[in-house]
């Protein structure tokens, strides 16, 4: 029983930080426009990772976008500004759609 509740809380301590970022994106709205592996109004979580994979800053940048918006990227539809997000929860936000793959 004691090695059943240990593997328990094993697996919840490894996919916990997963589950809050995804949570995290669920409660700021992300999830409306945003599914994490395919299109819906806006590309795929795991799509914008594979797009920006071999950029360094691309965290920050994708951070910034989260706040501000933008538009031209992926189309034609725009991303809206999301000013009910700090800046922290865009960094954590934006290195969970980073750890996507």
């Amino acid at each position: 029983m004691k090695r059943a509740v240990f593997v328990l809380f094993a697996a919840a301590a490894v996919a916990g930080p997963a589950l809050a970022d995804q949570a995290l994106a669920t409660a700021k709205n992300c999830m409306a426009c945003h599914a994490v592996d395919k299109k819906l109004v806006g590309p795929s979580f795991k799509d914008i990772s594979a797009k920006y994979a071999a950029d360094s800053g691309a965290a920050d940048k994708l951070a910034v976008k989260i706040i501000k918006g933008g538009s031209g990227v992926w189309g034609p539809v725009p991303m809206p500004a999301n000013a009910q997000v700090s800046e922290a929860e865009a960094k954590k936000l934006a290195a969970w759609v980073m750890s996507q793959k």
